[in-house]
């Protein structure tokens, strides 16, 4: 299987990247499959109806989100009734809207995609590792999955290399958002499972980590807020990870996508 994820869609100038290049990256892949992190999707705040429906129509399959779930009131109906989008699944359970797993029939294929949120230097929900271990349970890679996917939302570069670790050989990818900045080191587990800190972002690179520069400046430099963060709306760049499966279900290639906007191009060959 052939699959792909993208990192936080922030704002207008992310989901115009994902519009103007995931068409191309997806026919020159043959991807099987697509996800991506919408929680910054609706002016770099969490997701509507509107903001959804246009990424699911440039070729997501499955949306994931984050810290920034339930961020927009009308956000709260589209968690509730859109299968193909998930919130952590950390969330107190019974408690909350939506799901936070979903196995996905996506070209024949039982891709199973899980959401997680961490819980260092960031709101605390439940035990992220019990959370996961829950989903994997349910649907095991080579039994009921032919392919597995765990977002981990996180601040914490440590704990995200912590659910690589402890998802390896049960998951197809573990990848990291949050921190909207792509890392150099996608690479291939001991046990199979590929891994990359964090996906980065699509939005536009020149701005603070998507938001035009002005407000968080003001607010390092003076500690006073000035008015919101507001999406910054250059050319964006798209980010992600793309990744090919064996037989089992692991990964037998792992490669970084950077494509537009101020960073430097990386297609898989």
């Amino acid at each position: 299987m052939r699959f792909a994820f993208f990192g936080d869609v922030v704002g207008r100038a992310g989901r115009n990247a994902v519009t103007r290049h995931l068409p191309h990256v997806r026919s020159k892949l043959g991807l099987d499959a697509v996800v991506i992190n919408a929680e910054n999707a609706a002016g770099g705040f969490g997701i509507t109806r509107a903001t959804a429906d246009e990424l699911f129509e440039a070729g997501a399959d499955v949306l994931t989100l984050g810290n920034h779930s339930f961020d927009q009131a009308q956000g709260i109906s589209v968690i509730e009734n859109e299968e193909r989008l998930l919130r952590p699944c950390n969330y107190p359970v019974g408690q909350v809207p939506g799901r936070g797993a979903g196995l996905f029939n996506v070209k024949g294929y039982n891709f199973l995609v899980i959401n997680v949120h961490g819980r260092v230097f960031m709101d605390a929900l439940d035990d992220p590792f019990i959370g996961v271990e829950r989903e994997l349970s349910a649907a095991p890679l080579g039994d009921v999955a032919d392919a597995v996917l765990v977002d981990i939302h996180a601040e914490a570069t440590s704990e995200k290399a912590a659910m690589g670790y402890f998802c390896d050989g049960r998951a197809s990818l573990v990848v990291g958002t949050h921190q909207h900045v792509p890392t150099a080191d996608a690479r291939i587990l001991p046990e199979g499972t590929a891994f990359q800190t964090d996906a980065g972002m699509c939005g536009d690179y020149n701005s603070i980590i998507g938001m035009e520069v002005e407000e968080p400046l003001r607010r390092f430099t003076t500690r006073i807020k000035g008015g919101r963060f507001t999406p910054a709306s250059g050319d964006g760049s798209l980010c992600g990870v793309y990744v090919e499966t064996d037989g089992k279900g692991l990964a037998k290639t792992v490669s970084p996508i950077r494509i537009g906007g101020q960073l430097s191009e990386i297609m898989p060959s």
